[in-house]
């Protein structure tokens, strides 16, 4: 693959990721809207990866307290922070996992793949990300994060299975409507996408061993390298600006391109 499209697809894939603005969308859109070829399984699975890491990298502490507490969390025990955090991510990605396979299975998540349900579901869910952070109290801390808000979040990170939903989006917009610190919101977000990319990527792979399409292993290299820059420069920027900033700016860029694509994939 041309080294050009390379890097497009990686900083796509790494800057979306994060944020509020769907990198399962842009990724369906960029051979759609232009003349680039589909970059095939093998590509989506090495930029999953460098997210992934990218992720891990900026929370460490929190990944490792979760990793720490796994094995109290195997002998049914949450007596640690720790054991707690990694049984509640657990919960947290139960929904996504099974309303994911069930679409898969059935098909209908080819069907949304199209310039028109994500324009949809950029504006849409962009006006519902402005109304909850706007509305919604900053009283909680990512640390007092409970069961039900975490089976709930669950259910609102399935609702990203629907391409231009953003799945940071939707559940940053699900945490500031139970009243959760800007920040904070996005720090729980951002958790909850270690369990649902490791699956995702899993999921991936198996899918390309299976079809023998392992490509070139330079491009996966290069793809995963230069995600996981582009991720973790875009993750750090984000968390640093809501110190300051709310996701409007996140929410202006959403409703403008949702508008340009329904216009522009009109029936």
């Amino acid at each position: 693959m041309p080294l050009f499209q390379l890097i497009l697809l990686a900083v796509i894939q790494g800057v979306t990721e994060f944020l509020p603005i769907s990198s399962s969308g842009h990724l369906i859109l960029l051979p759609q809207l232009t003349s680039l070829a589909d970059q095939g399984q093998a590509l989506d699975v090495a930029v999953h990866l460098g997210t992934l890491g990218a992720v891990i990298l900026y929370f460490w502490r929190d990944v490792a307290e979760a990793v720490a507490g796994l094995p109290h969390l195997l002998r049914g025990k949450l007596d640690t922070p720790g054991a707690r955090l990694a049984f509640l991510l657990i919960v947290a990605t139960i929904p996504a996992i099974v309303i994911g396979l069930v679409l898969k299975v059935s098909g209908i998540e080819e069907l949304m793949r199209s310039a028109f349900v994500i324009g949809w579901t950029m504006l849409i869910f962009g006006i519902v990300l402005w109304w909850a952070d706007q509305r919604g109290a900053e009283v909680k801390e990512a640390r007092d994060w409970t069961l039900r808000e975490a089976w709930l979040l669950g259910l609102w990170q399935a609702v990203a299975l629907i391409p231009g939903t953003s799945r940071s989006g939707i559940t940053i917009t699900g945490a500031r409507f139970m009243g959760y610190k800007r920040a904070d919101a996005a720090k729980v977000s951002m958790l909850m996408s270690i369990p649902v990319i490791l699956a995702s990527a899993v999921l991936l792979g198996a899918e390309v061993i299976a079809g023998g399409d392992v490509g070139a292993l330079t491009d996966v290299a290069i793809a995963a390298l230069l995600a996981f820059a582009s991720a973790l420069l875009a993750l750090t920027l984000m968390m640093r600006l809501l110190r300051s900033v709310s996701f409007t700016p996140y929410v202006i860029y959403r409703v403008i391109l949702g508008i340009g694509l329904i216009w522009w994939a009109w029936p």
